[in-house]
């Protein structure tokens, strides 16, 4: 598993972003009114999931429209049930 995901998934503020991604595609304005943060930081936030392919982009018109990109979260979390999870428990 790439170490990019591990760390771009290891910040509570992008976690938050992802959670909301889950909801539906959303515009970096849109992300940013859940947060205290200046739009600069999110922005940074949603590069680090972009350069972690966790999140995709597409402009439309004037906005970039963020989506979760579920293949590569779907290989992350299958990854971690397969180290950590999921496993039959003989207590």
């Amino acid at each position: 598993m790439n170490e990019s995901v591990f760390k771009a998934m290891s910040d509570a503020t992008r976690r938050k972003i992802i959670e909301l991604l889950k909801e539906g595609p959303k515009t970096a304005g849109e992300i940013a009114d859940h947060f205290t943060h200046a739009q600069p930081t999110i922005s940074r936030h949603l590069t680090v999931l972009k350069n972690a392919n966790l999140v995709v982009d597409q402009r439309e018109g004037t906005f970039i429209i963020y989506r979760l990109n579920t293949t590569i979260l779907q290989e992350w979390l299958a990854w971690l049930l397969e180290r950590f999870g999921g496993g039959d428990s003989d207590e």
